[in-house]
């Protein structure tokens, strides 16, 4: 009885396994989507969404209605996680594309205090001494910048992971929470200060949760333009919060 108990329980976890794996295919996807678009180009989608897919099993293995979070939170809580533990477990920023990136944001911070206002691209270019379409190559290698960078989020020598050490905690220091405000205000203040078609970019992506396809296909531009925007913008706001 004991062993057709278990081939019973085995099926029916195989069962409900496939059947979350056909309903929340699309919430995999889309996470890898939102998530390949900050990553540079040497990062696989489909490596992404293959993690994804395993922190999705994960989610229906471990999920306990009597917490009270909604499924489809708690799994896109697991995958997020599991794709960033594929890209901890891998080297998925060139050193290349981390000095494509300071490049770009020093030729920028100099522009900025010399011309007193945001640099065009063809300024950017010029500053950097290169022809505007070696720039813009120079942009794609630079994809995967943030303004806080993914393997900020452990596998550093540090003992202790940034999660750890920057989530809101009860009773957090008031002066924390003082410069996180001053930080987010000024965030804000320099996104409002971006070009228009670069703020417009960055509305669509982070607030109205528009994919690389559907904003080019607004913009008029390929996937490809897009990435080097968001690059620029990127590498326009660590500029200005570079004393954050």
């Amino acid at each position: 009885m004991k062993n057709e108990a278990f081939v019973y329980n085995a099926r029916g976890t195989l069962e409900r396994q496939n059947d979350c794996a056909k309903q929340y295919a699309p919430l995999v996807r889309r996470i890898a989507h939102q998530m390949i678009a900050r990553l540079p180009a040497n990062v696989e989608l489909d490596d992404m969404i293959q993690a994804g897919m395993i922190g999705l099993m994960d989610a229906v293995n471990r999920f306990e209605e009597t917490h009270g979070t909604p499924f489809e939170v708690y799994a896109a809580s697991r995958i997020r996680g599991s794709m960033l533990d594929e890209l901890r477990a891998g080297d998925w920023l060139p050193r290349s594309a981390r000095k494509s990136q300071r490049d770009i944001e020093n030729a920028i911070h100099r522009l900025e205090q010399r011309l007193k206002r945001a640099p065009a691209e063809a300024e950017i270019a010029r500053e950097m001494g290169l022809e505007v379409g070696h720039y813009q190559e120079t942009l794609n290698e630079a994809r995967g910048a943030q303004l806080v960078y993914f393997d900020d989020l452990g596998g550093g020598d540090d003992d202790d992971d940034y999660l750890e050490r920057h989530v809101a905690v009860d009773g957090a220091d008031p002066s924390d929470i003082l410069r996180d405000k001053r930080f987010r205000g000024a965030l804000v203040g320099a996104i409002e200060e971006l070009p228009e078609r670069e703020r417009q970019l960055m509305s669509m992506y982070y607030e109205q949760d528009m994919n690389l396809r559907e904003i080019g296909s607004v913009m008029g531009v390929t996937e490809s333009r897009v990435c080097q925007l968001h690059s620029q913008a990127v590498a326009r706001l660590r500029s200005k919060l570079k004393n954050w």
